[in-house]
């Protein structure tokens, strides 16, 4: 397998930390992806990720979201670069991963998925990440907005992962970040009734780091300009050691095994054709 572009990986060693560059050698071959379905515009000292998909509310496709990991690889080798912004077109951020791609998958598929590394890397990412979130993030989309480093929602937000009408669970960690966020009762309110919860709740469940007046993307781009004139390999020591005990204390991959299991039951296949049809799905525990 051809090696991939450096990320760097900010390690805390005892009191202090240090900076080494490691290679993605889990991720496979890219699949390709039309230029159009995700916009990059550089800025001084930041670039701006715009998930391009607006007939399909931007929905994360694999594609979709291997180019995602090739411009964040490309934005994490680049010492230039010290910030990332994150928005989807159109209105709204990611309506949830693309249902297409679930619809036929199975356990065995799901266990050696490409997307699992993909996510894998997107969490790697070492520089500050901010998602603007306008418009739906749901699923997949709310997922990706959770692993970002500060979320700003604008009014229009609306934020859930409603994976159990599909008879499947959030497959990204996105029910442990919730849980870390939001705290126990919230997590599980949203993650087993799939409610959706609009921009001023989440703020004030400590879920997102800002509450715009106007556009998510307007108040993310300010403060992108603001953190790229910071220190940079400070701000990648703060985020690594920020990090480090959270992930150690994240169920990550035991959501992603029950996801995976999840894959082969007859209720997913009822959720989605349900879904599809646009009637209430009749699930039968199997």
């Amino acid at each position: 397998m051809a090696r991939n572009a450096p990320l760097w990986k900010a390690i805390p060693v005892e009191n202090n930390f240090k900076l080494e560059i490691f290679w993605l050698e889990i991720l496979p071959p890219r699949v390709k992806i039309t230029s159009m379905e995700l916009v990059i515009d550089h800025m001084p000292g930041w670039v701006r990720l715009t998930l391009n998909r607006p007939a399909q509310k931007n929905a994360l496709n694999t594609a979709l979201l291997a180019a995602l990991v090739d411009a964040l690889a490309a934005c994490a080798a680049d010492p230039a670069l010290r910030v990332v912004v994150l928005t989807g077109a159109d209105g709204n951020f990611a309506a949830g991963a693309d249902i297409t791609e679930i619809e036929t998958k199975t356990a065995a598929e799901g266990a050696i998925d490409p997307r699992k590394a993909y996510w894998a890397a997107i969490r790697a990412f070492p520089k500050p990440m901010i998602a603007a979130v306008d418009g739906f993030a749901l699923g997949g989309g709310f997922e990706l907005a959770l692993m970002a480093d500060l979320m700003v929602l604008g009014p229009t937000a609306r934020v859930g992962l409603p994976e159990t009408s599909l008879g499947l669970i959030p497959g990204a960690g996105g029910g442990q970040r919730l849980m870390a966020l939001a705290g126990r009762a919230r997590a599980m309110r949203m993650v087993l009734s799939g409610e959706v919860i609009d921009a001023a709740t989440a703020f004030d469940w400590g879920i997102a780091s800002y509450l715009a007046d106007g556009p998510a993307l307007e108040m993310a781009d300010v403060l992108a300009g603001r953190l790229a004139g910071r220190a940079p390999l400070a701000l990648m020591a703060a985020k690594a050691t920020l990090l480090a005990g959270e992930e150690k204390s994240l169920a990550l991959d035991v959501e992603r095994k029950a996801f995976e299991r999840l894959l082969d039951t007859d209720d997913k296949a009822e959720g989605i054709n349900a879904f599809r049809d646009r009637r209430k799905p009749e699930f039968r525990g199997k």
